[in-house]
């Protein structure tokens, strides 16, 4: 049996953008073991994949604020123990930084990744085995997958598919009518679309019969769903979510409007009609990539119109 173990620690996009690669993995391979490397953050998100046979959670993160603390030593030593518990045929480093060729260092297993010119850290690079060159012109699902498909002796044909089912998960506050979700949230303030813009959509919205709900992941984003769902009709403040949550809220909505963030990816990988909007960032290469219905509107310094999301909005959910 092959036994794979994949390093992808982070950002909720990034391991997103890994999800693909699983399943072409498991298409040629059926039987193979996948193990998977994640930030403690985002662990519950290649648990959605029924390829994924074990995740390791890493907290370099958090661990980086409590060096001096014992008991962060304690748990990375018991991370390195859980890690060369079982000897690898293939330790895939697919996000290229000196953090993950760290990580599959520790591994036991000849390790593989990007080539000096092809990845994000060139150093990184010299901790690997094999390499591979690789585009740097291709989206990051794509190289995601050539770079195993390279690896493991094919080339990744089939159209993408994350493998991720909508997980299920008790919302009671959601009520019963249709619901388009807003993602008015993002890592950057000038990655924000005007908060007058998604006024404006979520009265056309109500008036094609649809509620909207906003979810939120701190403080600062609580009070701003708050303040929108407050001047919109019918809006849902939901409480916290946590990803399994939010995939289920997402998996389940009529439609998705999201800024440049990885919920956003998340509700593409559920097949979900999208329109993902770019005020303050390129979608070229990281962008919405999904089989189902999606847009990605605007870019750096462009952003979208009302008018034009809410008429690519209704293009996608008539597909």
């Amino acid at each position: 049996m092959l036994k794979i173990l994949l390093v992808k620690t982070s950002s909720l996009g990034d391991v997103i953008h890994q999800l693909p690669a699983v399943t072409d993995i498991r298409a040629h391979f059926p039987d193979a073991m996948i193990d998977w490397v994640v930030e403690e953050n985002f662990a519950e998100l290649p648990a959605l994949h029924p390829g994924v046979s074990r995740v390791i959670p890493v907290a370099v993160r958090r661990w980086r604020r409590a060096l001096l603390d014992p008991a962060t030593w304690r748990e990375m030593a018991l991370f390195r123990k859980t890690l060369q518990a079982l000897r690898y045929d293939l330790v895939l480093d697919s996000q290229g930084l000196i953090k993950s060729a760290a990580i599959a260092l520790l591994a036991v297993g000849p390790r593989c990744g990007y080539d000096r010119a092809s990845v994000r850290e060139a150093i990184a690079a010299l901790a690997y085995d094999k390499t591979i060159a690789m585009s740097k012109n291709l989206h990051a699902v794509e190289r995601n997958r050539r770079l195993a498909g390279r690896l493991l002796g094919y080339e990744p044909e089939s159209p993408v598919d994350y493998g991720v089912a909508i997980p299920r998960a008790d919302l009671p506050w959601l009520g019963m009518k249709p619901y388009v979700v807003l993602l008015h949230a993002t890592s950057r303030a000038d990655k924000e679309w005007p908060e007058a813009d998604w006024l404006a959509l979520a009265a056309r919205l109500h008036a094609s019969g649809l509620r909207c709900v906003l979810p939120w992941g701190s403080p600062l984003e609580r009070a701003r769903s708050e303040r929108l769902a407050a001047q919109m009709a019918e809006a849902i403040v939901p409480p916290r979510l946590n990803l399994t949550e939010a995939a289920a809220l997402l998996g389940k909505a009529r439609a998705v409007v999201g800024v440049d963030t990885g919920l956003t990816h998340l509700a593409a990988a559920l097949n979900v009609p999208v329109v993902a909007l770019y005020c303050a960032s390129e979608p070229g290469l990281t962008g919405i990539y999904s089989a189902a219905p999606a847009l990605n509107l605007g870019r750096w310094g462009q952003a979208p119109r009302p008018d034009e999301v809410g008429a690519a909005l209704a293009g996608v959910m008539a597909t």
